[in-house]
């Protein structure tokens, strides 16, 4: 017989492990919650972003000499505003996430703070204000993590890498509405070591978040639907120029990029120095080409959308957006290069239909843009799976994925270190 007295002790315990309050139910809420609230705000994020880049096109088109004066003064503002306010929040956001895991409680005052976060948010969206060549996709990883960090903090739920890993997913799956892209990224890029436990966590953020996202916005395809599909013969002939041409050329952003941080050359070290000064300079390239261009401007969505459908652009329009991206890049303001990657790489791609002339247009663009994709951030499953899902082609799957795999490898020829791998150190480096 079991003592009345034990009764209401045993029931406390049983409701202290698993009841409303026990920790495993405080961590689902901060899951489901931290999930939501990270498609909301990637939605909103979204929104403005686009809405920043089409005022920054209409102003270029009425008054084009108004870059040549907006951009670099607006790169030397938002430089010395995130320098001044937020330095965590400089550049993409990847890397800061990759820093994050390797000690997430201290990241939450850091890395991934409230601060980094909405610094992120307004200075990417005034990036693209003033004709950047930026995207929101990276920022959206940081943003996303230090909300699903913020959400395990407020329901005293212990914070573990995995928190920040799966709200970075969650990010990617809402800014792209990739679902698959979102669990790859956290696989090949976030997480060093993939743990068995963290599946479930993923899993549930990527979900919910895609389903917020796809709720609101819709069951929209990113660039639109492409179904050219490659022969066997096709494809063997043009995969591996696509995979070498695109992942030399991805590596090579990379390699400039790294470089830029590093190089010992006085006049990188004076620049480095003045962050501001540099952030203007920056400024000005891409103020110079993009009024000489016209194209080049902003994430570069559209230009990429239009060659993937068929339209023609010039054969400089790869390099042009290229320099432009790196510029930004290395400027140190806020903002990603998933977009204009892309973008470049469908220049990329329209290089290879001249090359090609007979071979199904869209799908050759596809190979230039998975393959230089992948040379830059060197995740070919992610690559493959963004491009498939943003572009609904999945009958150029196997394609997709030796021109990811040639790339990835022809990447490595022209630079050895991984691009966020490499940032993230320095964020670790700086003790942050």
């Amino acid at each position: 017989m079991i003592s009345s007295r034990l009764l209401p002790r045993r029931v406390r315990v049983v409701l202290r492990r698993h009841g409303p309050e026990a920790l495993v139910w405080r961590r689902r809420v901060a899951i489901v919650g931290g999930a939501v609230l990270v498609g909301l705000v990637a939605l909103v994020f979204a929104e403005m972003a686009d809405r920043a880049n089409a005022l920054f096109h209409i102003l270029a088109r009425d008054w084009w000499w108004a870059p040549l004066l907006a951009t670099p003064a607006g790169f030397a503002a938002i430089a010395w505003l995130t320098q001044r306010f937020a330095p965590l929040a400089r550049g993409s956001g990847i890397p800061q996430v990759m820093a994050a895991t390797k000690n997430p409680e201290a990241a939450m005052s850091t890395l991934v703070s409230a601060r980094a976060a909405i610094a992120k948010f307004f200075l990417t969206v005034g990036g693209l204000l003033i004709g950047a060549s930026v995207g929101r996709e990276g920022p959206t990883v940081q943003i996303a993590a230090a909300i699903m960090g913020r959400m395990h903090r407020i329901l005293r739920v212990p914070l573990r890498s995995s928190v920040y890993i799966a709200g970075g997913a969650a990010g990617v799956a809402a800014a792209f509405n990739t679902p698959l892209a979102g669990v790859a990224f956290a696989i090949e890029e976030l997480a060093a070591a993939y743990e068995q436990r963290m599946t479930l966590l993923v899993m549930a953020a990527v979900l919910i978040a895609g389903m917020v996202s796809l709720g609101i916005a819709g069951d929209y395809i990113y660039f639109g639907a492409m179904r050219q599909t490659l022969g066997f013969q096709q494809a063997l002939v043009v995969t591996p120029v696509a995979g070498i041409l695109g992942g030399m050329a991805g590596g090579g952003f990379s390699r400039l990029m790294l470089a830029s941080g590093t190089s010992a050359m006085r006049p990188m070290v004076w620049l480095r120095a003045r962050p501001v000064l540099f952030a203007a300079g920056c400024g000005i390239v891409v103020a110079v080409l993009g009024v000489s261009t016209g194209l080049t401007w902003g994430t570069g969505y559209d230009t990429a959308h239009g060659i993937i459908a068929g339209q023609d652009v010039p054969l400089w329009f790869g390099a042009a957006k290229f320099a432009t991206t790196l510029a930004t890049a290395v400027s140190g303001i806020p903002g990603g290069i998933f977009a204009p990657s892309l973008s470049i790489g469908a220049g990329i791609g329209d290089l290879l239909r001249g090359i090609f002339p007979d071979y199904p247009p869209g799908a050759i663009v596809l190979l230039g843009m998975v393959a230089y994709f992948t040379g830059v951030v060197r995740a070919p499953l992610t690559a493959v799976i963004i491009i498939s899902e943003t572009t609904a082609s999945r009958g150029l799957m196997m394609p997709l994925l030796a021109a990811a795999l040639i790339g990835d490898f022809a990447a490595q020829l022209v630079s050895k270190e991984k691009l966020y791998h490499g940032l993230s150190q320095r964020f670790l480096q700086k003790g942050a």
